[in-house]
């Protein structure tokens, strides 16, 4: 039996994947998708087991696919959902972070009064924690406390680093009790950044009474770790004074502090101008301190950054760096690629201190650095890194090049990039089509069309042809031009060298064309597209109905697409020509499409019914809607319903 099940639910898991590939809103589930579950039969099959088996784990990474089908299951006759299907969405929907379908459905769960696996639980809170929702974590956590439930020692210490770092100290004052209360594991991650952020604000009494309340529990925590954050906590509140004097009540309590420790204290002091209290600092470090141990900090750092705790991260980071301790290779290339997410002028600090060091990040991390200084507007920096990695000899290959020309271009410098192209080949390197495509889009991208064809002509003269990208990127851009020859003259010159167009191919001179008014040219273009791949062609048809009715063709149209065969001509398309004309007020044009359907189309018109029907209910004008539900009926008697004649009477 559970062989035939799980049998089945790969066959329906396929076919529901299979057919929103097909859809216009691929991965979302729409009312073909409910189509073919019904062509399959699966409304006699349907059961709480087999629901959860095509979710988990065929729908696990498909959220949206999965929660349609939990919803879909929830509407046939006779069936009511289970812990065990619940169970199966919930962990689809809390690797997507849904958050509102998981709210949602977390309400059904206490409402009905289903019990969950503690699992399921965990991947919740964790979902809750990563999305930064962290509020609703601490809520979940309190509730399913009630129940006695246990999610575990690794989620309870995540939820109370994370409540730290958000600043919800209360909250983490009460997970603290809680976990302390049930005797669970402490870490150093846990308690430390709790400890971090509570003894900023707290008496040193109270956070001393935190730490002897862990050392009489069960705790892994690292001793001389604790101290540095604690007197780290102290000093950036510039408690300057009791930063010192807690390192003896830390060393009491077999939390030994270290150089690190010492040096922070010492800092602080310094920062305050207080050069005799330096000197007494320097002294007890020299006589009662330790060296911090590279391998401890190490974990740490990477348990902060797997956390999502990247100021925690930063901050440890720089105090390192700070004093010139010890840090390896991979710990600095970990800081560089997180930190510079948040924070570019510490990252820069890690990049630096590195490269002065004679060591290198890998390229990897320098892709990341450069992604995100490009994302948050930090050009001078990207620029600043580059020019010192080149004057070190970093880019010496093919890829090395390949990532800095790609972030150049990313970054719109476009001159810096083409000069990069000149000195590869002074050196006797190569550069393929993918350089010559990243100048090639950033000279499109920044309107730089004379430049653009000269790169073009050169490509072509150094013996490297362009690809189905170079292609895509010229044609869209002529396209936007209003040079549509051009792009029609490039469209025919690709499919003679044998170069496979794609959908944007399509799109983008679809649209030139309409724009162009070449009605004809347009539409000898979407035949060819049919030719090529009936798949590609229901792909772009949408897209050319809208392309079509923007300029005016709304007549022409609608004789395209009901000229068009069955199978390249789905329902989505009907329905978005006929949206797109009751926005152009085009009512008579609307009821005359629908009228001209062929026998034998039930099916479709049921599809436009339910979809004009959804619609309904959000339109400030109801009126040309109904109108076109009651033509719908007539052609289709099957759905004659007396409700909407008197809505529309009304």
């Amino acid at each position: 039996m559970n062989s035939s099940v799980s049998e089945v639910a790969n066959l329906i898991s396929r076919a529901i994947i299979s057919a929103s590939k097909r859809s216009i809103r691929a991965r979302t589930w729409t009312h073909s998708l409910e189509q073919t579950l019904h062509r399959l039969g699966c409304r006699k099959l349907v059961t709480p087991s087999l629901v959860a088996q095509v979710i988990d784990p065929f729908l696990l990474n498909h959220h949206s696919l999965a929660l349609g089908f939990f919803e879909w299951a929830s509407q046939q006759p006779g069936f009511s959902h289970t812990a065990d299907t619940y169970q199966a969405v919930l962990k689809s929907v809390s690797t997507s972070r849904h958050f509102n379908a998981l709210d949602r459905l977390l309400k059904q769960v206490r409402v009905q009064n289903i019990h969950l696996d503690p699992s399921v639980y965990r991947s919740v809170i964790t979902s809750q924690i990563l999305g930064k929702k962290i509020h609703n974590a601490f809520l979940t956590f309190k509730e399913l406390s009630l129940q006695n439930c246990d999610v575990g020692p690794d989620t309870c210490n995540s939820l109370l680093a994370a409540l730290s770092s958000d600043g919800y100290i209360g909250y983490a004052r009460k997970m603290f009790d809680e976990m302390a209360l049930r005797s669970v594991h402490m870490s150093t991650v846990g308690f430390g950044v709790f400890v971090w952020k509570f003894c900023r604000n707290a008496e040193l009494g109270e956070t001393l009474s935190l730490l002897d309340e862990v050392r009489k529990g069960v705790s892994g925590i690292n001793g001389s770790i604790t101290a540095v954050l604690i007197v780290h906590g102290l000093c950036l509140e510039s408690r300057v004074a009791d930063a010192f004097s807690v390192l003896d009540e830390l060393r009491k309590r077999d939390c030994k502090p270290d150089f690190m420790a010492y040096r922070i204290v010492a800092e602080a002091f310094r920062f305050m101008g207080s050069v005799v209290d330096v000197e007494v600092v320097l002294k007890k470090k020299r006589k009662l301190g330790v060296a911090p141990r590279a391998n401890d900090y190490r974990l740490f750092i990477f348990a902060l950054i797997s956390e999502g705790l990247i100021w925690e991260a930063k901050e440890v980071g720089e105090v390192i760096v700070s004093g010139n301790f010890p840090i390896e290779d991979d710990v600095l290339n970990a800081l560089i690629g997180s930190v510079s997410t948040i924070y570019s002028s510490s990252a820069m600090l890690f990049f630096k201190f590195m490269v002065e060091k004679e060591r290198f990040p890998t390229l990897l991390t320098l892709s990341n650095l450069s992604r995100n200084f490009c994302k948050n507007g930090k050009i001078d920096e990207l620029l600043e890194v580059f020019w010192i990695l080149s004057i070190k000899g970093y880019f010496s290959d093919m890829a090395s090049y390949d990532m800095m020309v790609s972030f150049l271009c990313k970054a719109g410098r476009v001159k810096e990039s083409y000069e990069i192209l000149q000195e590869m080949k002074k050196k006797g390197l190569c550069p393929d089509v993918s350089f010559y495509n990243y100048i090639m889009e950033a000279c499109c991208r920044e309107d730089l069309l004379r430049p653009a064809k000269r790169l073009w002509d050169e490509m072509f003269a150094s013996g490297c042809g362009g690809n189905l990208k170079t292609y895509n990127i010229v044609i869209r851009k002529f396209s936007e031009t209003g040079q549509v020859e051009e792009a029609q003259r490039l469209f025919g010159q690709m499919l003679e060298k044998g170069i496979v167009p794609d959908t944007r191919t399509y799109t983008s001179l679809l649209e030139g064309l309409c724009k162009d008014k070449k009605l004809e040219d347009a539409l000898q273009v979407f035949d060819k597209s049919v030719e090529q791949d009936a798949m590609l062609a229901r792909s772009i048809l949408s897209t050319f109905i809208v392309y079509l009715c923007k300029e005016g063709y709304f007549h022409a149209a609608s004789r395209f697409l009901c000229g068009l065969p069955s199978d390249i001509g789905q329902t989505e398309s009907h329905v978005i020509l006929l949206k797109c004309l009751l926005e152009a007020t085009e009512i008579p044009v609307a009821i005359e499409h629908i009228k001209s359907f062929r026998e034998n189309s039930d099916l479709t018109l049921h599809g436009i019914y339910r979809e004009l029907l959804a619609s309904l209910s959000s339109s400030s004008k109801p009126g040309p809607i109904l109108q076109l539900l009651l033509v719908v009926q007539e052609k289709c008697p099957i759905l004659n319903n007396d409700c909407l004649k008197n809505m529309f009477n009304q």
